[in-house]
């Protein structure tokens, strides 16, 4: 097991070592404020003191909730100094869910920050957990907040022990079926990924930058953005709306750029609203040309130093990954879950095969079980499932190892691939068994699509429901459809007669986290869909003319 510091120990270190070093960079109403790392260590100790002053005991929960946010990580670090457990709560979270959260995993405190439909969250939140605003305008009054408090009492003197396979923090599932499960994640999981990732993906001179945008209360973008920077070192520039993603994209210019499936093409689709496909294609023709042009546009996008971009959560349509490619940009898909501290396979400059999720880690213990299913076993998995031993023991198999839920095979060069997921195979009313996720990625080379889900369960032929992008609403209705049928056509004759699909349905609505057909992570909740579109699609299986049904 690695001897690395835990990451208070860590940040302690950076604030000895480089106190006047900035470390986090923050915008507010447009206007960037830095924090150093000796300011961010100080406020997070002088908050330390506050919380055990309230009368937190260590291994009490506190929660951290908003939009991405410099004191997101002061809040995150001071838990650590405390010896408290910090559970990342979404600010798109289901009231239900906040509500279940806060119960199940005891929370006393929670942290708010700027955050859309505050009032609705904040009222699922128990009355007497304590909530302490973070120092952003529009923040929801709370009855404490984040300035008072710190400069109201003096840095913590020394972090509180706690043993590396003491519960650190709590990281919830985003929930496609059920309540969400709360991940047990130790300071001897975080270690063991960060020495793979340093060993792997080591700094690179100059300096490493972060833009941290992806939600924090997931895994990924705790371990791989905030654990990671404290490492590396890296410098850390926040995302302050959503809508302004491409112009900080283009001011900060990440060393390492990580985004989901949603965020690609949405890159893709503003460069091709700027630069239509036929003029791109025309000027990469160009001998001396082209270099200028895929230079251009890297700049433009703000990934010209980005040595690191990655996709992950979903899978990334291949032709998207292609495109990208033509431009000089090289997207690695990877893969883990949050229960293997997102810690399996990766894609990594001159190692990138298209269409795999990469080689495993070398010390990632990865199989291939008889049925098909990816299994790990390293000192990264979560020891379970916090108060839920009936569904820890689930996890496991009977020698140790994690059980993922997603079928997949390693070819001969050593990368692996995903096939689907165990639970989401399906029988058409044929006896015959689908699995949905390689059709869903072969229909990905249509780009007027934004999400899709391939249906089948209870009946005779396969259809795929699916929803457009707002480029794509704008277009005449005949063009997109006669694009999705193309689509259609040339992916049925890739597929066995019992795979094919019979019908598109393009829904009325955009799938989204607020109307429940995508968790926060971006991950479409197929459950939602089958139970939301199953009549309609039952009633539409009589129809053998129709191609496309459009709900509205």
């Amino acid at each position: 097991m690695s001897k690395l510091p835990n990451p208070v120990q860590q940040l302690l270190k950076r604030a000895a070592e480089t106190p006047n070093e900035p470390y986090l960079h923050q915008p507010v109403k447009g206007v960037w404020r830095t924090w150093t790392w000796g300011e961010v260590a100080d406020q997070a100790r002088r908050m330390a003191s506050a919380l055990l002053a309230m009368g937190l005991k260590p291994g009490d929960a506190v929660a951290m909730t908003g939009m991405n946010n410099a004191h997101w990580f002061m809040a995150d670090f001071a838990c650590g100094l405390a010896g408290l457990i910090g559970v990342g709560l979404y600010p798109k979270q289901s009231e239900d869910a906040v509500r279940y959260i806060a119960g199940h995993a005891g929370i006393k405190v929670a942290f708010i920050g700027p955050m859309p439909d505050a009032a609705g969250f904040l009222a699922a939140l128990p009355a007497d957990v304590v909530r302490i605003a973070l120092p952003y305008p529009g923040v929801a009054p709370c009855a404490q907040d984040w300035n008072t408090l710190t400069a109201a009492h003096a840095p913590i003197a020394q972090p509180v022990e706690r043993p590396a396979d003491a519960l650190w923090s709590l990281i919830y599932t985003s929930g496609t079926t059920g309540n969400p499960k709360g991940v047990i994640m130790t300071a001897e999981n975080l270690a063991f990924t960060v020495a793979g990732m340093l060993r792997d993906q080591p700094a690179r001179a100059g300096g490493e930058h972060f833009l941290s945008y992806l939600p924090l209360a997931h895994a990924f973008e705790r371990g791989a953005v905030e654990i990671a920077s404290l490492y590396l070192p890296a410098q850390v520039h926040f995302l302050e709306e959503l809508e302004k993603l491409p112009e900080t994209l283009g001011l900060v210019r990440p060393t390492r750029f990580y985004g989901v499936p949603l965020v690609y093409s949405r890159i893709q689709g503003g460069i091709l609203k700027k630069l239509p496909q036929a003029k791109i294609d025309r000027l990469l023709k160009l001998p001396i040309i082209s270099g200028l042009i895929r230079r251009k546009i890297r700049k433009g996008l703000g990934l010209d130093r980005a040595w690191l971009v990655v996709s992950g959560a979903a899978p990334l349509p291949r032709p998207i990954i292609e495109w990208f490619a033509k431009l000089g940009i090289d997207v690695m898909q990877g893969y883990g879950m949050t229960e293997n501290s997102i810690y399996a396979s990766l894609n990594l400059p001159g190692q990138n095969k298209v269409g795999s999720i990469g080689k495993p880690f070398v010390d990632a213990g990865v199989r291939i079980a008889e049925d098909g299913e990816i299994q790990c076993k390293h000192p990264g998995n979560t020891p379970g499932y916090y108060k839920d031993p009936e569904k820890t023991a689930e996890l496991f198999t009977a020698d140790g190892w994690l059980r993922t839920g997603d079928k997949g095979h390693i070819d001969a060069d050593g990368y692996l691939f995903i096939t689907g997921r165990v639970k989401e195979i399906f029988k058409t009313m044929k006896g015959k068994y689908v699995s949905p996720a390689p059709i869903e990625g072969k229909f990905g080379t249509n780009t007027t699509v934004e999400q899709m889900c391939l249906v089948g369960a209870g009946l005779y032929q396969p259809m795929l429901v699916l929803s457009l992008n707002a480029d794509a609403r704008k277009l005449p209705r005949e063009q997109v459809e006669a694009g999705l049928v193309a689509t259609m056509k040339a992916v049925n004759q890739s597929l066995e007669p019992h795979e094919q699909i019979c019908k598109i349905v393009v829904t009325r609505d955009t799938w989204s986290i607020d109307n429940g057909l995508m968790t926060p992570t971006m991950k479409v909740r197929r459950n939602e869909i089958e139970k939301r579109y199953g009549e309609l699609l039952a009633g539409l299986e009589a129809d053998r003319k129709t191609q496309v049904y459009w709900e509205d």
